[in-house]
């Protein structure tokens, strides 16, 4: 997944919330973020990519999270598919 890069004054962008939607669509699992910053409306980026795997999708939020150091309590994950324990590595 493509990380925001810097804004174009050359400062690192800063987020304080990631609202995340995994979708399963036709054997891949979309995967749809937001970043957000609370105190500053206008520092919002969206964005969108396929994984292969549910776990594949999981790691770039978790990599996302890690990358504006937004804390487990501001992060919101919605999961769509039809079977999850199906669409698992086991």
């Amino acid at each position: 997944m493509t990380i925001v890069p810097p804004s174009a004054t050359g400062h690192r962008q800063r987020f304080t919330h990631l609202f995340a939607r995994i979708t399963e669509e036709d054997g891949e699992y979309v995967v749809r973020v937001r970043l957000r910053h609370d105190a500053v409306p206008e520092n919002t980026v969206w964005g969108e990519e396929v994984a292969d795997s549910v776990e594949s999708a999981a790691e770039m939020i978790a990599a996302l999270a890690e990358r504006f150091s937004i804390p487990q309590k501001r992060i919101m994950l919605d999961i769509r598919m039809d079977d999850i324990a199906e669409n698992t590595r086991h």
